[in-house]
């Protein structure tokens, strides 16, 4: 060998050695049997998801436990994710999220009952008391009723044939007795997922959520691993008198955060804060002096709420329903459900209020001023004026006005 070959030959020698030292130095990684573990997506090939463990231990799981119903995969390489351990082969760990598939024997399904691994399963029938539930291995466990959701289901029918994850609670005569429990891996889910929320939630931001129930005073929402209330005064601008004309369950909706108390577990969102504010440059839509169409919504002791848009409404005083006559209720005048002709008398943008009157048309007042004129005639043996000094003197009077 050359003395130039011996240079070069040197430090491949050198960093072997480091190699064959650091793998010296460093030990296999070991877990138990039904360890759970945050751990790191490093790689997803084909039907193998492969897992950063550091050090020189590799892990894997089937990617199959992430397709989603439509056989799409969930996750993404860098992803975070929970797994168990489960058995060792050749320096290869294998991890699950659950028990699933015809390799689960016995043994196995014992361990996974005594390290609480979830285990796949698929309802079979209802029975008395719960569900019978086909699991991994071809065995059969029961689900009680009280174990299966969150909530208790209002047609258990509907649950037959689902695939569902469970954890064994039981495990007896040698697999011949088992329970099973899809709450509390549910249960676990959600804790997992309010973990997260508690660091990303914060109040006045906006999120997306689903409709989970409909309510009189309102609507329920889950956001996550929370659920809250959208009172039925946050459901929309629009005054909302039925909650199920505007939302159904399943709906998915864009909800602010209003208010989260994650001691008393109360929170509660807003759909109509996530909408624009149809009182943003009122004054350009709706200009002191202009006439309108609206339908009057409410009738109270002092006036009628007059509604010109989605979210404005605006008073028509009682003082300005009679044409000039006294009006004891706004009912003698208008009714809830008419169209009437209303005049912008004043703007107030900053506390979202507009004064209203009820228009009338020239026919209207030269009618009444003509009424006017008539019933002074009467009342008085003095000359009153011509018609045309009326008119001229009711056009002045509504010009003081």
């Amino acid at each position: 060998m050359s003395e130039e070959d011996e240079k070069l030959e040197e430090p491949l020698e050198e960093e072997s050695f480091a190699d064959l030292l650091r793998d010296s130095i460093i030990k296999p990684l070991r877990f138990s049997p039904g360890q759970k573990i945050d751990v790191r997506i490093a790689t997803i090939s084909g039907e193998m998801i492969f897992l950063d463990l550091g050090g020189k231990s590799e892990g894997y799981l089937d990617a199959k436990e992430f397709l989603d119903e439509e056989g799409r995969l969930t996750v993404k390489e860098g992803d975070t994710i929970q797994a168990y351990f489960l058995s060792s082969s050749e320096n290869e760990l294998r991890f699950t999220t659950r028990v699933s598939g015809g390799e689960a024997g016995r043994n196995f399904l014992e361990e996974a009952w005594q390290s609480g691994i979830p285990v796949d399963g698929t309802v079979e029938k209802e029975i008395k008391g719960g569900f019978e539930v086909k699991i991994a291995g071809g065995l059969r466990g029961f689900c009680p009723f009280s174990q299966m959701g969150l909530q208790r289901q209002s047609n258990a029918k509907d649950l037959i044939g689902q695939h569902l994850p469970f954890r064994i609670t039981q495990f007896g005569e040698k697999g011949r007795n088992i329970v099973l429990s899809n709450r509390s891996v549910l249960e676990e889910e959600r804790q997992r997922q309010r973990e997260e929320l508690k660091v990303s939630l914060t109040e006045g931001m906006t999120v997306k959520g689903t409709i989970s129930s409909i309510q009189g005073f309102g609507a329920f929402v889950k956001v996550g691993g929370v659920e809250g209330l959208i009172p039925i005064s946050e459901i929309g601008w629009d005054r909302v008198e039925e909650v199920g004309d505007v939302l159904a369950v399943g709906q998915e909706v864009e909800v602010v955060v209003m208010k989260l108390d994650w001691e008393k577990d109360r929170f509660s969102f807003s759909i109509k804060r996530a909408l624009p504010d149809p009182w943003e440059n009122i004054q350009d839509k709706f200009p002191q002096g202009s006439t309108h169409s609206g339908t009057v919504v409410r009738l109270t002791n002092f006036g009628a709420f007059v509604t010109l848009a989605g979210g404005v409404d605006g008073l028509v005083h009682i003082s300005k329903l009679g044409a000039g006559k006294r009006v004891n209720h706004p009912r003698e005048v208008v009714s809830t459900g008419q169209v009437v002709d209303v005049k912008v008398e004043a703007v107030d943008s900053e506390n979202k209020r507009l004064s209203l009157s009820i228009a009338q048309s020239e026919a209207q007042d030269e009618a009444e001023t003509n009424r006017d004129y008539m019933r002074q005639l009467k009342e008085s043996p003095r000359s009153m004026g011509t018609f045309a000094d009326l008119l001229k003197a009711k056009a002045e009077d509504k010009k003081k006005k």
